[in-house]
């Protein structure tokens, strides 16, 4: 479009020079000139309105190139603008996730002095209906070892470093029916083993397991980590959502939504250091 706009503009220039030459022979035409001059001049008059007509078209033809040009510069201006202030809203968003999150882990060290953790970005995910896992770009190099925890801002849990590089580390989730986690319901003290229960059909939950028959489970009731060699106590895992007997008939179970809030993650804490009450 630009190209054949430069090369219009070549056209009307030229055309204008045309017509600058010929209202300049018109004009020597004057009242004292001779019958062959006004007989010269009497075929050019209406030649002269049709090069007076040509010429203001050339005039709006050139002047609509030019403001359609300058049209197209502040509109490319205008994009730019949106586009970094889109941006700046981006960069602010991010920004006051992090600050808010950076709040609750300052209340969670407050009330867990003995905690040490490593801060570490999501990179990557993995999941299917078997295995829940991400990356982050944390590694050896800032402490981070196999087997560490990794819980949110809140004290929520995510699931255990199962792979570690230089600068990088895999994160198996709680999701993953791999991972068994010894709990208790925390208002009744009910004791039993949370794993990821993709392969009971409900995917995206937790299950309690090995529940008593006679345990009194309510919905929302918080259930915590017990607290092992790899997870501290208390540690929170998530709210009963539904309960009910398993297949043998003995023992209950409870369905659990996961605290943490997969879908929105973006940075996960890896517990490096804490003391086992």
């Amino acid at each position: 479009m630009k190209k054949f706009l430069n090369t219009k503009v070549k056209v009307i220039l030229a055309l204008t020079v045309v017509v600058a030459v010929v209202m300049a022979l018109l004009g020597t035409l004057g009242e004292g000139s001779s019958f062959p001059e006004r007989v010269v001049q009497g075929i050019m008059t209406p030649l002269r309105a049709g090069v007076n007509g040509l010429t203001r078209g050339a005039e709006k033809v050139y002047s609509y190139v030019f403001k359609y040009e300058s049209l197209l510069a502040e509109n490319q201006r205008l994009e730019e603008q949106i586009a970094d202030m889109e941006n700046d809203a981006r960069t602010a968003d991010t920004l006051q996730r992090e600050n808010q999150r950076l709040k609750e882990l300052a209340g969670l060290k407050e009330e867990r002095e003995d905690f040490q953790l490593v801060s570490a970005y999501i990179t990557t995910w993995d999941s299917n209906d078997w295995t829940s896992s991400f990356g982050v770009a944390k590694g050896t190099n800032s402490g981070v070892a196999e087997g560490m925890v990794a819980i949110t801002a809140q004290g929520e849990v995510v699931g255990v470093v199962s792979a570690v590089g230089s600068n990088w580390a895999t994160v198996t989730t709680v999701l993953d029916s791999s991972l068994e986690i010894s709990a208790n319901i925390a208002s009744s003290g009910y004791a039993g083993m949370v794993q990821g229960a993709y392969t009971t059909g409900a995917e995206g939950m937790l299950r309690m397991d090995y529940l008593p028959t006679d345990a009194v489970i309510r919905n929302n009731d918080q259930v915590v980590t017990a607290g092992s060699t790899l997870y501290p106590r208390d540690l929170i895992l998530g709210y009963v959502a539904e309960a009910g007997f398993d297949e043998t008939g003995v023992a209950k179970y409870a369905l659990l939504k996961p605290a943490a809030d997969f879908e929105n993650m973006e940075q996960v804490f890896i517990l490096t250091s804490y003391v086992n009450e």
